[in-house]
Order: C-alpha cells, then sequence, then structure tokens
C-alpha cells in the first residue's frame, strides 16, 4: 500500500485536509453534527487522495523526464518518501494507478453528492483545474496561477457543506487568502527546490523563467498578502472571536510563512525553498488548531 500512498502524497493530503476544515468551522461558528463531521473528512480524504493521483498520471511522461537524469533533489519532509512518483519509477503500473484514482474519485463524488451536490460541481472543476495545470508545465509559468485557484477548491466546498447559499464577499476573502499562501508557501518553492530538473526537462516555471531574485520577492509578497488577510479572517466568523484571534492568526503567519519566506528571499538556496514548503504545508494545521481552542473555549466560557 505504500506505493499508494506516495501515488497520492497522502502524508501531504492529511495535512490539505486541515485547510478546508478550519474554513467549514470558522464559517460555521461552531462545530457541525458527528455525521457530518465522519463524512466530510472521509470525502475530503478521497477527494485529495484522488486529485494527488491524478496528478502523477498526467503528469507522468514529465516525471519520467526528470528520472532521466542524476535523480530528484531528496524532497520535502512531508513528501520524502523514497517511493516518490511510483508510476515514473516504474514501482506501479499506470493500470493499478489508475484504478486507485477512480476508485477514490467516485467515493469522495458520492460523499460529496451526500453533502451538498454543489460540491460535485467543485470537486470536478478542481480535477479538470488539475489536469490543466499539468499540461501547462512546458507551455507558460502562468500555470502557478491554475495552482492557487486548486488550493482553493476543497475550503471552498468545505464551506457549501456547513452552508449551502454563502455569501460571496467572505467566500472571496477565504478564497484570496489560501490563493496567494499556495502561490507562495507551495507553489512557487516546490519549483524552486525542483528547478534543477525543470531545466532539465525545458518546464516553464517562475523561477526557471524569471530566475531566483524575482522568485523570492513573489514569494514574499504572496505570504505577506495572505498573512494580512488572514487578521480579516474573523470577519466571515458569526461566532465572536475578540481581538486575540487575528492577533494569533498574525503570530503563525510570522512564524510558518514569512520567516522561512525572507530567509529564502535574502539567502536563495534550494534547501531554503523545501524548509518553506514544509513550514507552509502546516499552516492551515495551526490555523485549524487555532480555531478548534477557541470554539471550545467559547462554548465552555458560554455554557
Amino acid at each position: 500500500m505504500q506505493r499508494y500512498f506516495a501515488l497520492s502524497r497522502t502524508t501531504h493530503g492529511l495535512l490539505d485536509i486541515a485547510a478546508p476544515a478550519f474554513c467549514g468551522l470558522l464559517w460555521l461558528g461552531e462545530f457541525p453534527t458527528l455525521p457530518i463531521i465522519v463524512l466530510a473528512l472521509f470525502t475530503a480524504f478521497a477527494a485529495y487522495t484522488a486529485i494527488y493521483a491524478l496528478n502523477d498520471l498526467v503528469g507522468l511522461q514529465f516525471d519520467r523526464e526528470r528520472f532521466a537524469g542524476p535523480g530528484l533533489n531528496p524532497g520535502y519532509s512531508v513528501e520524502a518518501s523514497a517511493q516518490r512518483y511510483p508510476l515514473a519509477q516504474n514501482a506501479l503500473s499506470v493500470r493499478s494507478g489508475a484504478v486507485w484514482m477512480g476508485t477514490w474519485l467516485a467515493l469522495a463524488l458520492i460523499g460529496s453528492y451526500l453533502l451538498n451536490p454543489i460540491v460535485v460541481l467543485i470537486l470536478l472543476a478542481a480535477a479538470a483545474l488539475e489536469v490543466l495545470y499539468c499540461s501547462l508545465l512546458k507551455v507558460t509559468f502562468l500555470r502557478t496561477l491554475v495552482s492557487g485557484v486548486v488550493k482553493t477548491c476543497g475550503s471552498i466546498a468545505a464551506i457549501f457543506v456547513v452552508d449551502h447559499a454563502p455569501a460571496l464577499s467572505p467566500l472571496l476573502l477565504i478564497a484570496a487568502w489560501l490563493f496567494f499562501w499556495e502561490i507562495g508557501g507551495q507553489n512557487i518553492p516546490a519549483d524552486w527546490n525542483d528547478t534543477e530538473e525543470d531545466r532539465r526537462v525545458h518546464a516553464k516555471t517562475i523561477p526557471v523563467q524569471f530566475g531566483f531574485e524575482l522568485a523570492g520577492r513573489l514569494v514574499i509578497a504572496a505570504l505577506t498578502l495572505s498573512v494580512v488577510l488572514s487578521a480579516f479572517l474573523p470577519l466571515v466568523a458569526p461566532a465572536a472571536l475578540g481581538w486575540l484571534f487575528p492577533v494569533a492568526s498574525l503570530l503563525i503567519g510570522a512564524l510558518l510563512l514569512l520567516r522561512p519566506g525572507y530567509r529564502l528571499f535574502r539567502l536563495k538556496e534550494g534547501r531554503l525553498a523545501a524548509r518553506l514548503f514544509d513550514s507552509a504545508s502546516y499552516y492551515p494545521l495551526s490555523q485549524l488548531i487555532l480555531i478548534t481552542v477557541f470554539l471550545v473555549a467559547g462554548s465552555v466560557l458560554g455554557g
């Protein structure tokens, strides 16, 4: 099973689930019923498992070209398995990978329909955008923007689970917050870490196309926007979170995003790009823990 979980980057996927969980709790301002929590978590796991596997299936040829050289960088702590890219390493057949992906996608679609049929459309849109993102590797660096949109889909879906008619303005606030986190904390650092491999296959990424100086500036700009926007997230919540919540949120962003982002910008070392990716991967989980603490405290004090 390790090869299948490597295909779906399960460790990273589990961390990613924290983002929709946080957004659902923030939007609702309280904990949903237990059946909704269980079904939503299972559906999110199935969806992320399927989408990450889809990424490797669509990008198989590009990954094989990368392996044709000296080899890949060790990766990040959240994706450091020696079995990364099992399809490209011929550790798993394409047919097996496709069956794995299709099974989890079907389960995710069933769960999505039970939660809210609109979530089905969001999931299908995310899958289509993921295919587009992979297909643009050698076409344009603007694929980075597609990645930002894909990462917002899970959290937008979570909001539609707890509110079938969400208001547009707060929805856009959350989408923008996640979009800039993905660009500055995940996508550009991942491409930075893979620069040598991407040059070998003539990929069009921001670090390859424009160099590390501009890439670093974009990382700092995107992360700064994400952290600043996080201070306004309490406006979304119906629960009274108080002034301490945005202060804590800003502190989390400074520690997990801005500090490693600035180090990368200043020193421009590839290993620091991987460290930023790792640190940013724990950012949604930290926000989830934060909102959970505040909701539990509010329930206890209010009760």
